[in-house]
């Protein structure tokens, strides 16, 4: 499947992200508490994207997983850990830049682009939303959507991602406790919208929006794309009031 931004822009992403996510933890402090993941402090945060970063560049390159370190094991042992984190994003970037067009390596979402640009999408968009996470833990609060200065043109790029490629897998939606439902998003400031139609079996999402859907999210496309990955109430709902509860409780993204 095609994605809406190019390699490189994905890879400038990825990069000044990850240096935003460090620098905000940094400032946070190694036991910063981290508002959108009450089970984390800012260590764990850090250990978790730098664990995550080494896994995607060894599927890039072919390395040993084994080799990828526990998030346990890096808050237990590792004494710099935004050192830490600042030499595997840098990995990443490397193995980004080296991997062959047709490289061949593991993907995990539906409809997923070819590996190569797959893992810079799939990196850039979750150092984004983790980056928001240590801003939080620095501020002590959810960051405004303004604070964050997500562009519309990645906002758009990553509710695609979210709403195509995560919630469509497995045998039923995260979301049935509503169908049958359909439910829009429709961003205020782009042209593009997705109609999800929530149902018996796998979620199924169509480009375009209808006229008569149970529910209705508006707003920003930065502001959806944070909502929507529950880092943000900058949004609207019209419709069906429990529609936004639900996917508040179950839209947790695990694998």
């Amino acid at each position: 499947m095609p994605t809406s931004l190019m390699l490189d822009q994905h890879v400038e992403v990825l990069a000044k992200s990850g240096t935003r996510l460090a620098d905000h933890a940094e400032a946070a402090g190694r036991d910063a508490p981290v508002p959108s993941c009450p089970a984390w402090t800012t260590a764990h945060l850090i250990a978790h994207q730098g664990m995550v970063h080494r896994w995607a560049a060894a599927h890039l390159h072919g390395g040993d997983l084994s080799n990828v370190p526990l998030q346990s094991q890096v808050v237990n042992d590792e004494p710099d850990l935004i050192g830490w984190f600042r030499i595997g994003l840098v990995d990443l970037l490397e193995a980004i830049a080296d991997a062959p067009h047709d490289v061949k390596a593991m993907v995990f979402l539906r409809d997923a682009p070819a590996p190569r640009r797959f893992w810079a999408r799939r990196q850039a968009h979750e150092t984004t939303i983790h980056a928001v996470d240590a801003q939080a833990a620095e501020l002590g609060r959810l960051p405004l959507t303004e604070e964050v200065g997500t562009s519309t043109e990645l906002a758009v790029d990553g509710i695609d991602e979210l709403v195509c490629g995560f919630m469509p897998r497995g045998k039923s939606s995260s979301l049935a406790a509503l169908a049958p439902c359909t439910i829009v998003i429709a961003p205020t400031d782009a042209t593009q919208a997705w109609t999800l139609t929530v149902g018996e079996g796998p979620l199924h999402t169509a480009p375009g929006q209808v006229d008569d859907a149970d529910a209705t999210f508006r707003g920003t496309a930065a502001g959806l794309y944070l909502g929507l990955w529950n880092r943000g109430e900058d949004f609207t709902v019209d419709g069906r009031t429990d529609v936004l509860s639900e996917w508040r409780a179950s839209q947790r993204v695990t694998w």
